[in-house]
């Protein structure tokens, strides 16, 4: 899962940085509001956690925007803010939660696994390819009914790939929805990891599901 921090006490969009990096997820971070907005509606985020009072940008105005372009990504709104008439303001302008500073970092997980509970609910909270099957929800997978432990980057891979069944998904994309846009490493790690899911996943006997393309990317296609 990749998520967006739009968070201008950098000390603050550091820590949520490193938290939810440590639960798993790729995280970029943005200052202001305008850069936020910009990232928002140029990158394919699965969650923004999202400051109310931002410079040069709202956090309502954020939340505006993104609703009125149809961009259904949940928000989780930041803010100092306890009156019931600031909240009500936020979610009538399309925000899926609210947290009021200063809170535990527990909770801030506990919301955003629920915000992305909700949303795969809505769109498919099981996918299947073949015998595979991921389940969104327990973060589980099962090839043939086995039990199968995946890394947290090597399940992201995979739920990309089985939500673009059948389609090539090249190394930019899964690049863009496993590491954050401050990664400069080398793409080959791209490889590898594919490399070590294959492992895994297409085990003797039970076909082979990950295709290479080569030149482009990789495949997940069950054979008829």
């Amino acid at each position: 899962m990749r998520l967006l921090v739009v968070e201008d006490e950098r000390d603050l969009a550091e820590n949520l940085k490193k938290g939810l990096t440590e639960q798993g997820y790729a995280v970029d971070i943005a200052l202001d509001g305008e850069e936020g907005c910009f990232m928002a509606e140029t990158e394919p985020y699965d969650l923004i956690i999202l400051d109310l009072m931002l410079p040069k940008m709202d956090g309502i105005a954020i939340c505006n925007s993104l609703r009125k372009k149809g961009l259904n990504i949940p928000v989780l709104m930041l803010t100092a803010k306890s009156r019931i008439e600031d909240k009500v303001e936020g979610f009538n302008t399309g925000a899926d939660d609210y947290l009021t500073k200063p809170f535990s970092m527990t909770e801030l997980y506990v919301r955003v696994k629920a915000l992305l509970k909700r949303r795969d609910k809505i769109e498919l909270p099981v996918l299947e390819v073949g015998n595979l099957k991921i389940d969104l929800f327990k973060h589980k997978v099962y090839r043939a009914n086995e039990a199968i432990e995946l890394t947290p980057k090597e399940f992201s891979i995979l739920e990309l790939l089985a939500k673009n069944k059948n389609g090539v998904v090249t190394r930019t994309m899964i690049l863009d929805h496993v590491w954050d846009t401050s990664y400069t490493g080398d793409s080959n790690i791209v490889d590898v990891l594919v490399g070590t899911l294959r492992k895994k996943i297409d085990l003797p006997g039970k076909g082979k599901l990950i295709q290479t393309v080569y030149g482009v990317g990789f495949k997940l296609a069950a054979k008829e």
